[in-house]
C-alpha cells in the first residue's frame, strides 16, 4: 500500500486512551469469506460503530468508514488499522474525514488491542460459522447498541455510551 504512515509516527497522546477521536478500524469476515462487517471503535470511550458490507473490498470499506464517521468528523484525530488490503483507500478516508491514518505493524494485533477485543465481543453475537447473508441491518444496529450499553471493567463498569457522552459533552 502506498503512502502508509506507521504506528510509530502516531502522536503519543493516542496511547493514553484519554482523547475522544482516536479510532481503530478492522473488518470481520463472514462464513466462507462472504460478506464482511466494518468495525470502528474509539480508544478512549470504547464506543463502537459497525456496518455490514457485501465484500471485504477497499472501496466498500472506504464507503462504510466515511458513512459511519461523518457525523463525528469535527471530533476525529486518528484512525489506526492493520495492513489488510481492504484499507488500500486509507488516503481517501483520511482526506474526507480530515484525520491522520496509521497502520499497525504486521502481525502485531496488540497495537490495536481495543478493536481486537471488541471484535471478540461481536463474535459472541455472530460466531465465525455464521453466514452474513442472513444478518440484517437491524441486527447489526442491535448488536452495536448492546455492546455500547455493556458495562466495562476498564471504565469502572460504566458503558461506552456513558463514556462517549462524558467525552463529547466535555469537548463541545
Amino acid at each position: 500500500m502506498s503512502n502508509r504512515r506507521l504506528i510509530e509516527d502516531r502522536p503519543k497522546i493516542v496511547d493514553l486512551k484519554q482523547r475522544f477521536g482516536d479510532l481503530e478500524i478492522d473488518t470481520i469476515i463472514g462464513k466462507n469469506h462472504k460478506g464482511a462487517i466494518v468495525t470502528i471503535n474509539d480508544r478512549a470511550t470504547g464506543i463502537l460503530r459497525m456496518k455490514k458490507i457485501k465484500a471485504k473490498e477497499s472501496e466498500l470499506v472506504r464507503q462504510a468508514a466515511i458513512e459511519l464517521l461523518e457525523n463525528w468528523k469535527p471530533y476525529l484525530f486518528t484512525i489506526t488499522s492493520d495492513n489488510g488490503k481492504e484499507f488500500a483507500m486509507h488516503q481517501e478516508i483520511a482526506t474526507v474525514l480530515e484525520v491522520d491514518f496509521y497502520f499497525a505493524n504486521p502481525y502485531s494485533p496488540w497495537e490495536r488491542g481495543a478493536n481486537e477485543n471488541l471484535n471478540g465481543l461481536i463474535r459472541q453475537y455472530i460466531p465465525k460459522s455464521t453466514s452474513f447473508e442472513e444478518i440484517t441491518v437491524e441486527r447489526i444496529i442491535e448488536i452495536q447498541e448492546k455492546l455500547n450499553n455493556r458495562p466495562r471493567k476498564r471504565f469502572n463498569f460504566e458503558t461506552p455510551n456513558y463514556m462517549f457522552n462524558q467525552k463529547v459533552a466535555f469537548v463541545t
